[in-house]
């Protein structure tokens, strides 16, 4: 029987995974371990570095630095060393053909489903090769293992974190909070778009104003305002649409004010077509923003 049985990537911030072995077993045991790796998968950030949480016939190894974790389901056979080992493995050739760009945006669970065949060919090279081909790599990671331990971790603090006790699934009274919006559309794109063009060009109109009236006056700091506050405004507007925020509703209406009370106050120095323009896109972007909801996800206490 192989010593690595399963292994996945995940994101550590929230466990979302990246990658994963394809092939495992059916057995009770081993699926419940599966359950019980998914739900360690969003404690991670718990848990910073390497950490263990044995069972009867199989054991979870994890292994976490950046936004990247490597788990593992190994045999309770499976030495240590060489699981971490694995693991660390696992994580360089991720990280080295991997965009962090990409981890950090990534959405939806196994963007990167290709990087199956890389765990394939390492988990065959750690279950294959011989303890004295892999002596040097062992033998380092068994030192910094005793010099630094991994978390240990009992399957009571698994079963814990899904609401399981006694292997029956309790009703869970305040699931944890999954902040993922739902998809990007077309017309969001195009409010970001103009959006940002709005702010860019309150922002140069209002550098330009306040070089010219530090030279000659200070009498228009309110105009230099008016061109700052609401390009403050554009950018948050922005950041409402892309990510989620309490108390969103407040925060777009307080948004629009700022800009349509800007471009009020800026009648003098913008014709009408240009205000009727910002705050169009203002009013864009609110529409956009308040039309995009979490995404609706009910709450899984199995795998």
């Amino acid at each position: 029987m192989s010593m690595i049985l399963f292994a996945c990537v995940v994101r550590v911030r929230d466990g979302l995974p990246l990658s994963a072995s394809t092939d495992f077993y059916h057995t009770q045991e081993f699926l419940e371990s599966r359950r019980r790796l998914k739900t360690l998968a969003l404690r991670l950030a718990q848990y910073p570095g390497r950490g263990s949480a044995q069972g009867r016939d199989f054991s979870i190894h994890f292994s976490s630095s950046g936004d990247v974790a490597c788990m593992a389901i190994c045999s309770r056979q499976c030495p240590a060393a060489m699981a971490f080992c694995f693991l660390e493995t696992l994580w360089w050739e991720f990280t080295a053909s991997c965009d962090a760009t990409r981890v950090g945006l990534a959405s939806r669970p196994y963007t990167f489903l290709e990087f199956d065949s890389v765990i394939q060919k390492v988990k065959w090279h750690f279950n294959c090769a011989s303890s004295t081909q892999m002596r040097s790599s062992l033998e380092k990671v068994q030192e910094e293992l005793e010099f630094q331990p991994p978390t240990v971790l009992t399957l009571e603090d698994t079963d814990a974190a899904n609401g399981v006790m006694n292997g029956h699934a309790q009703m869970c009274s305040e699931p944890a909070p999954n902040f993922r919006m739902e998809p990007v559309t077309a017309l969001g794109v195009l409010s970001l778009v103009l959006n940002i063009m709005c702010a860019a060009l309150n922002l140069v109109r209002g550098v330009h104003l306040a070089e010219h009236s530090l030279q000659v006056a200070h009498q228009e700091i309110g105009n230099i305002l008016a061109f700052l506050i609401p390009f403050v405004a554009c950018i948050f507007q922005c950041y409402l649409y892309l990510f989620y925020s309490p108390a969103r509703r407040a925060k777009v209406a307080l948004m629009l004010l700022f800009i349509c009370l800007g471009n009020m106050y800026l009648h003098g120095l913008r014709n009408l077509w240009q205000i009727l323009f910002h705050v169009g896109v203002a009013f864009l972007s609110s529409h956009q923003i308040l039309t995009r909801q979490l995404r609706d996800k009910q709450l899984d206490c199995g795998v």
